[in-house]
């Protein structure tokens, strides 16, 4: 038995609002409450005298998406089930973080329409405080070292992706402005929690319940002084920072393939000796193509291509990393004059392309390996290969090797490559 469907008419002006979604949407729960075979306005014409027709509750349904169900671009919609009318508004969402959306024709006619829940908006909300900012932070906590010392890590959401980036900042003298602005109805225990609150939380669970079965009060959530860490006044003015982008083969993976994670193992080491510093931890895998690529680029590597090669031939670019949240981030800890860990020149041409931030001074990161070649220490009695210490992490090897003289030759990096390894 054949089966023609046809479609009655054309949709109208307030229905060319309405986009569908795809096939996943009969899964909905909310697409079977009202979505039946009698929501698609067709005839069927078969091959016997018999005829029947059904009418449509989704006047938008077009021909081709009858598996799929229409959904609204965001608009506010209102319900009568009495009357079984909807009316659209014409006006576009403005809560902040949300996505911009396109308003109704103030002439469209209303009609009924049966549409699961808003989807929520890719972006988290921000303070209304913080409308304009590019990034802002959600939260920090202290986090002990092995040695004693102590850093606190901030998480930072943005408006460029949907990652977390991070900062670990040595140091009490730089704070964040986002997390210490005060957010509506929130109460001092909020505030604790998200961590904006100055010098160092103090255990107070004992201590209240003592006192509450003395005379039934509470015990605020008091602090302690701050850290003890002194720090120069030229420290203080121009912190050292370190943009690091996250390497999960070379900090977790203890690959020789890099020496990422001995460079931040080295921040790490100067920004506790000068008791002051932030590493802004971007989430910017294999210079930004991702750790699947990366792995990919790795495998050409194995052929022979240098680290440039493999990216271009995986349709990459050379390095797709970008810094915008990076400034953000610095803008939010009031640091607008600073002194860079880089051997990059693309990294302090970026951050300094706004014109807020200033690098004052660049300070180099050279290879320990290559260092101690530079130096004349023996290779095979001296240096020791050292993995996962903060302070003592080396990579040594001749992919490593040749890794960085790519950066050198291709890449612009200024690192001094050792009279003995020749040009």
């Amino acid at each position: 038995m054949a089966c023609e469907i046809s479609i009655a008419e054309e949709p109208t002006q307030a229905q060319s609002t309405y986009i569908p979604r795809n096939a996943l949407d009969h899964m909905n729960p909310f697409f079977f409450k009202g979505h039946s075979h009698a929501s698609h306005q067709h005839q069927h014409r078969h091959h016997h005298p018999h005829h029947h027709s059904h009418r449509s509750k989704y006047p938008d349904t077009h021909a081709g998406d009858f598996l799929q169900t229409p959904v609204p671009r965001r608009l506010s919609i209102q319900q009568e089930t009495n009357s079984g009318t909807v009316s659209v508004a014409a006006t576009a969402s403005t809560t902040a973080g949300t996505l911009p959306v396109a308003a109704a024709a103030s002439s469209a006619p209303s009609a009924t329409y049966n549409t699961p829940p808003a989807t929520p908006p890719l972006v988290q909300s921000k303070p209304a405080t913080l409308s304009d900012a590019v990034a802002w932070c959600t939260a920090r906590a202290r986090i002990p070292t092995p040695d004693g010392s102590e850093y606190f890590l901030h998480i930072y959401e943005n408006v460029k992706d949907k990652k977390e980036h991070l900062a670990f900042v040595f140091g009490d003298a730089i704070r964040s402005k986002s997390l210490d602005d005060v957010q509506p109805n929130e109460t001092e225990l909020d505030r604790v929690k998200r961590g904006a609150y100055v010098g160092r939380l103090r255990n107070s669970v004992a201590q209240e319940q003592d006192q509450l079965q003395q005379d039934g009060s509470s015990v605020a959530y008091s602090t302690t002084a701050t850290s003890t860490t002194t720090m120069t006044e030229a420290t203080r003015q121009t912190p050292l920072v370190r943009i690091h982008s996250e390497c999960f083969t070379g900090e977790i993976g203890h690959s020789a393939r890099c020496d990422c994670g001995e460079q931040l193992d080295e921040a790490i080491r100067r920004m506790k000796a000068e008791g002051a510093g932030v590493v802004v931890y971007l989430r910017q895998e294999g210079r930004g193509i991702g750790l699947g690529e990366k792995l990919r680029a790795y495998n050409l590597q194995d052929l022979g291509y240098d680290t440039v090669m493999a990216n271009l031939m995986l349709n990459h670019g050379a390095d797709e990393r970008t810094y915008e949240v990076a400034q953000a981030i610095l803008k939010d800890l009031g640091l607008d004059r600073i002194r860079l860990l880089t051997n990059n020149p693309d990294k302090i041409e970026q951050i300094e392309k706004e014109r807020d931030i200033k690098v004052v001074e660049r300070v180099p990161m050279m290879p320990k390996s290559w260092e101690a070649i530079e130096t004349g220490m023996d290779m095979d009695t001296e240096f020791v290969v050292r993995e996962g210490a903060v302070e003592d992490k080396v990579v040594r090897g001749k992919e490593l090797d040749k890794y960085l003289r790519v950066k050198v030759e291709r890449m612009r990096h200024m690192i001094p490559i050792p009279t003995a390894m020749g040009l």
